[in-house]
């Protein structure tokens, strides 16, 4: 088997599969690019067995066949070999020499038997959005995503569909993010899990653009074709918890303040906070926000204050600072609000204007005051 293909279309259709495969993994095959020539198209596919990955790119090739060759060598090398065709020749014994322009290289490869299939998409219930719709998703939940494995329900995004609109949730039991977009349309109600790393994968393999991409989903995988990459992933069999009941009706405060200053000001004063709680505290009155945080630890202290616009009675509540951070960066306006009630109940924060189709709301529970 014989095929050419440039070095620099190959390398970075790869770069965009190489993140599924895993550094430990316990099958030697997984570490493993599977290499499909048919017609002369190439399908390379990654696989942790979780999460599968494929790219299809255009190759001079005269016959078909496949072969598996180890990611990391060939990573390495073409990443340091200057753009031009590079020409693979691949013995019966799995054997694989790589001409270039001045270098000959030669690694050898495995079994394609032995790599394993990918799942079916059988009984799949599909439904087309257009890439940055879900780029967008994606970016507006993952980071809430809990990392503990004691509770695999959470540590996904959580889809609800229905005929109207797509709604994504994302908890790590301490914050809530909600984002719903009423431009997609599913062909039923339902709900799934997806796990955050093939997540991640997608948020880089696409682009933020109009493209139109597939979306299916069966009661065990979630598969999503855009162009020539495509991703199957399991998903996570286990109960979401109801999300609807932790968000608060009516938090009659209203704190509206300017997003960046905000933030610049909980980065500054978060500081001087404790490094295990990063808990600053607000206290509003008026027109006026202050921030505090302290670490009796090492007497360390940070004091700021702002202007904002307020309705309500004096309060004073605190929140991790990390958090308010992060979930900031999911609001793109230059102002937000945030809905509270009293310093133990959760806090509303939501995007002061928002999109056409879009609705954000995040919720971020409270930390004891320790005064």
């Amino acid at each position: 088997m014989k095929f050419i293909v440039s070095s620099s279309a190959l390398l970075k259709q790869l770069l965009q599969i190489n993140g599924v495969i895993n550094a430990n993994t316990v099958l030697p095959i997984l570490e493993d690019f599977l290499f499909e020539i048919e017609k002369n198209k190439l399908t390379v596919v990654a696989t942790d067995l979780e999460t599968v990955m494929k790219v299809h790119l255009d190759v001079e090739a005269k016959d078909s066949g496949k072969v598996c060759i180890p990611a990391k060598i060939l990573m390495d090398s073409l990443k340091n070999i200057a753009d031009q065709p590079l020409t693979f020749n691949i013995d019966k014994n799995f054997g694989i020499e790589i001409t270039s322009d001045n270098g000959k290289y030669k690694v050898m490869g495995e079994n394609p038997d032995n790599f394993p299939k990918e799942p079916a998409a059988d009984d799949a219930n599909s439904f087309p959005m257009t890439a940055s719709a879900l780029v967008t998703a994606i970016n507006k939940t993952l980071f809430a995503v809990s990392n503990d494995d004691l509770r695999p329900a959470m540590t996904g995004v959580f889809f609800e569909l229905t005929e109207k609109s797509i709604t994504c949730v994302a908890t790590d039991a301490h914050r809530l993010v909600k984002y719903k977009r009423t431009d997609v349309s599913c062909p039923k109600t339902d709900t799934f899990i997806v796990p955050k790393k093939p997540l991640t994968l997608l948020k880089s393999a696409l682009p933020d653009n109009e493209d139109e991409l597939t979306l299916s989903y069966n009661s065990n995988h979630l598969f999503v074709k855009h162009g020539g990459t495509e991703l199957v992933c399991r998903l996570i069999d286990a109960r979401f918890p109801d999300y609807k009941v932790v968000i608060p009706v009516d938090n009659p405060y209203k704190l509206t303040v300017n997003k960046n200053d905000f933030q610049s000001a909980l980065r500054r004063v978060s500081v001087f906070s404790n490094k295990s709680t990063n808990q600053v505290a607000l206290t509003i009155s008026g027109s006026e926000l202050q921030l505090a945080a302290q670490d009796v630890d090492f007497s360390f202290e940070g004091n700021e204050r702002m202007s904002c616009q307020y309705d309500g009675e004096d309060l004073q509540i605190a929140f991790n600072a990390k958090f308010l951070i992060e979930m900031l960066n999911a609001a793109e306006t230059p102002e937000i609000n945030i809905e509270l009630s009293t310093s133990t109940k959760a806090g509303i924060i939501k995007p002061t204007e928002s999109e056409e189709h879009e609705d954000l709301l995040m919720l971020v529970m409270p930390l004891m005051l320790n005064n």
